[in-house]
C-alpha cells in the first residue's frame, strides 16, 4: 500500500508461493490429523498441506491469539461463543470444526453457520495468523459478508499491513467490487484498474484531487458516482481518473 509510507523492495520473482482457497463449505467436512496434530485438507505427505487450511491455525492457537480470533468472530456473529475442535469419536485421526453459541453447551457443526460467517472465520484467521507471508492477495473478500463484517474486515486489513501484532509491516493486495469495503481505505491506498485497447491500466488515486469530494462523500460513494472511473464502458476507453501516475501492462 502506497499510503502507509512503507518502502518495498523492487519487483522480484516469486520463487515460493502457496494458494489458499476459501470455499466456506469446505470447513463443514472433516479434515485429517497428520503426525504432530497438524491439521490439513491434503494428504499427510503433502509438504504444502499445512498452509491451506484455516483450521490449522485455529486449532493451534492458544492464549492471546486464540482469544483474538474468537473475539473478532464474536463481533461479526454475537451469538458465537467459541470454537470446539476435537477428534471425531468414530474416526480419531479426523477432526471436524464445531462451535458453541452463547449460553449453550450444545456443539454445532460448521454447516450450521451461514456461508458469510464461515468465510469471515477464514478471513479473520488468515489475517491473524502468527507467521504471515510478507505479501498476501485477496480476491473479492467481501462476498457473502454482512455490511458490519465488512467494516471489521477493513480494520483487520489495516492492522495486518501495518504489522500491529508482530511489528512487521506487510503488503496486502485486495481486488474488490464492494463500495463499502473501498470506503474503509484512504484514496492513497487505492489503485483503479481499467481495461482499454487490450491493455489493463493501473492508476493510483490522489487524495488531494478528491479532497473536496471526500468532504461530502465516502470513497465508495464516489466510485458509484463514477467520479474516478473503475466502471465498465462500452467503448473500452477508461474514464479520466485523478491520479498520481499511470502504468500499463
Amino acid at each position: 500500500s502506497r499510503g502507509t509510507g512503507i518502502a518495498y523492495p523492487p519487483p522480484f520473482r516469486l520463487l515460493n508461493w502457496s494458494l489458499t482457497l476459501l470455499p466456506s463449505r469446505a470447513l463443514s467436512r472433516p479434515v485429517q490429523v497428520c503426525p504432530g496434530w497438524t491439521i490439513s485438507t491434503s494428504p499427510c505427505n503433502d509438504s504444502s498441506a499445512d498452509g491451506g487450511n484455516p483450521l490449522n491455525f485455529v486449532s493451534h492457537s492458544r492464549g492471546s491469539l486464540h482469544s483474538r480470533i474468537r473475539d473478532v468472530v464474536r463481533l461479526a456473529a454475537p451469538f458465537f461463543d467459541d470454537f470446539k475442535l476435537r477428534p471425531m469419536p468414530t474416526t480419531p485421526d479426523m477432526i471436524q470444526l464445531e462451535w458453541q453459541q452463547r449460553d449453550s453447551d450444545y456443539p454445532f457443526r460448521a454447516n450450521q453457520l451461514s456461508d458469510g460467517t464461515l468465510r469471515f472465520i477464514c478471513l479473520a484467521t488468515a489475517l491473524l495468523q502468527p507467521s504471515p507471508p510478507p505479501t498476501v492477495l485477496f480476491d473479492e473478500p467481501e462476498l457473502g459478508l454482512h455490511p458490519y463484517a465488512l467494516t471489521l474486515l477493513g480494520d483487520l486489513f489495516k492492522q495486518f499491513y501495518v504489522g500491529l501484532h508482530d511489528h512487521i509491516p506487510k503488503q496486502v493486495i485486495i481486488a474488490t467490487q464492494s463500495a463499502q469495503l473501498l470506503s474503509e481505505f484512504a484514496p492513497d491506498d487505492v489503485i483503479v484498474v481499467e481495461r482499454a485497447n487490450g491493455e489493463s491500466t493501473f492508476r493510483w488515486l490522489n487524495a488531494t484531487d478528491l479532497s473536496e469530494w471526500l468532504a461530502e462523500y465516502t470513497l465508495g460513494e464516489l466510485w458509484q458516482k463514477n467520479v474516478f472511473g473503475g466502471r465498465p464502458r462500452e467503448d473500452g476507453n477508461p474514464e479520466p481518473v485523478p491520479s498520481g501516475g499511470d502504468r500499463r501492462s
